[in-house]
C-alpha cells in the first residue's frame, strides 16, 4: 500500500468516484460548449461575406428555392388531380415563366423607348424644374453638369438599346451577359427538380425522424413554411397587381404614355417594402417631367401613385393579410438592409420571403434557447463550483 502511494506519477483521487466521473463529464461539456460558441460565432460572421462572394451561385439558388416553395400548392393541386409529378412540375414552372415573360414584355420593351427619349426630353425636364433650380442655385449647377453629361453620353447608347429592344424574357437574357443567362438556366433547373422531387423529399424527411412526435413536428414545420410562403407571395402579388392596374388606369385617364408599363413598374417596386414605393414615385415623377410641360401637371403621376399607395398600405394590405402574415417592421428593415447589402436589388426582393420563412420555422419549432445554452452547467461554472454543488447534493440526499 505504501509503495502504491509513493509510486511516481500516481494521482490521488478525491471524493466519490461517481462525483469524479460527473466532474470529468462537466469538463467535456464545457469544452464542447465553448467550441460550439466559437464555431457558431465564426459561422455567423463569415456567412454574409460567403454569400456575397458567391452571389453568382447562392443568389439564383436561393431565389429558385423561394419560388419553388411558392409553387408547391399549385404542384400539389395538379397532383391531386392525377397529374404525374414531372408533368405537374413542368406545368407549374411553365405558368411561372409565362407570367414573368408577360411582366417583362409589359415593362422592359416600353422602358427602352422611354430611355431612348431621355436625351430629347432633357430640355423639357430643365424647363419644368427651372423654378426650383433658380431657387436653389447650387442645385442648378449640379443639374446642369449632370444633364450635360447625360445628353452627351447617352444618346448613342439609347438609340442602340432602342434598336435592339427585347420582346420576351428569352430575348432579354440572351442580350444580357452570358453569366445572367447561365444563372437563369440554373435557377429554372433547380425549380423544376425541386418540384419534381418535392413529394418524395417531404415523405423521406418525415420518415427519417426517430419518433412519431418528431415526424409530426417535421410535417407541421414543412406545411407551415409552404403555406406561409405561398400565401404571402400569392396575396402580395395579387395586391401589387391590382395596385399597378389602378395606377395604370389613372395614368391612362391622365394621358400618360405607356400607362401599363408604369403599372408594371409600380407592381414590381411594391414588392420591396418602404424603399420600393419611393423608387416608383421618383420614376413616375421623372416620367411626368418628360411628358408634360407644366411642372404641377408633371408631378400628378407621382402624386396619384402616392395617394393610391397610401390607401393600399394602410387599409387594403392589413385587411387582406391580417395578423397571421404580419411581420415586425423593424425585422423587415433589418432584413432589407442585410439582403440588400449582400445581393443588392435582387436581395431586397427576397428579403421579406426569406424573413417570413425563418419566422415560420422558429414559430413552428420554438425559438432557440440561447440563454439556456449560455448558462447551462459546464459553460459558465468553474470546476470548484461544480464540486461544491455535487457535495451539497450528496449531503442533502444523505440527510
Amino acid at each position: 500500500m505504501t509503495e502504491d502511494r509513493g509510486r511516481k506519477g500516481a494521482r490521488p483521487t478525491r471524493g466519490n468516484p461517481l462525483q469524479q466521473i460527473e466532474i470529468d463529464d462537466f469538463r467535456r461539456d464545457r469544452l464542447l460548449a465553448a467550441l460550439a460558441l466559437i464555431l457558431g460565432a465564426a459561422f455567423c460572421l463569415g456567412l454574409p461575406f460567403a454569400l456575397q462572394a458567391g452571389a453568382e451561385f447562392f443568389l439564383p439558388l436561393t431565389a429558385a428555392i423561394v419560388i419553388a416553395i411558392a409553387l408547391v400548392p399549385l404542384l400539389e393541386w395538379l397532383e391531386r388531380r392525377g397529374v404525374p409529378s414531372a408533368l405537374a412540375s413542368f406545368l407549374s414552372l411553365s405558368a411561372f415563366l409565362m407570367l414573368v415573360n408577360a411582366a417583362l414584355a409589359i415593362i422592359v420593351v416600353p422602358a427602352t423607348g422611354w430611355f431612348a427619349r431621355l436625351p430629347e426630353s432633357i430640355p423639357r425636364i430643365q424647363s419644368n424644374l427651372a423654378p426650383l433650380i433658380d431657387f436653389y442655385s447650387t442645385l442648378q449647377k449640379f443639374v446642369d453638369r449632370t444633364l450635360t453629361s447625360v445628353a452627351s453620353g447617352t444618346e448613342a447608347a439609347s438609340q442602340a438599346v432602342a434598336a435592339t429592344a427585347p420582346t420576351s424574357v428569352v430575348d432579354y437574357f440572351i442580350s444580357a451577359a452570358p453569366s445572367a443567362a447561365i444563372q437563369l438556366f440554373f435557377a429554372v433547373l433547380v425549380i423544376f427538380f425541386f418540384l419534381a422531387g418535392w413529394t418524395r423529399l417531404r415523405k423521406g424527411t418525415i420518415r427519417r425522424r426517430g419518433s412519431f412526435d418528431g415526424a409530426m413536428q417535421t410535417a407541421r414545420v414543412i406545411q407551415n413554411v409552404v403555406d406561409a410562403t405561398a400565401d404571402y407571395l400569392a396575396t402580395i402579388t395579387m395586391i401589387n397587381a391590382i395596385l399597378g392596374l389602378v395606377v395604370a388606369l389613372l395614368l391612362w385617364a391622365l394621358g400618360m404614355p405607356s400607362p401599363f408599363m408604369w403599372g408594371g413598374i409600380v407592381t414590381l417596386c411594391n414588392f420591396v417594402p418602404y424603399l420600393g414605393p419611393i423608387v416608383a414615385a421618383t420614376l413616375l415623377g421623372l416620367g411626368g417631367l418628360m411628358t408634360f410641360d407644366a411642372v404641377g401637371f408633371a408631378l400628378l403621376p407621382a402624386l396619384i401613385f402616392v395617394g393610391v399607395h397610401l390607401v393600399e398600405a394602410n387599409l387594403i394590405t392589413p385587411l387582406v393579410l391580417g395578423r397571421r402574415l404580419t411581420v415586425n417592421p423593424l425585422l423587415i428593415l433589418v432584413s432589407l438592409s442585410f439582403w440588400g447589402w449582400v445581393w443588392g436589388a435582387p436581395g431586397a426582393l427576397l428579403a421579406v420571403p426569406l424573413l417570413l420563412i425563418l419566422q415560420t420555422v422558429l414559430q413552428s419549432t420554438g425559438t432557440p434557447d440561447l440563454a439556456g445554452f449560455l448558462f447551462e452547467r459546464g459553460t459558465l461554472t468553474t470546476v470548484e463550483e461544480m464540486r461544491d454543488r455535487l457535495n451539497r447534493t450528496e449531503m442533502e440526499s444523505d440527510g
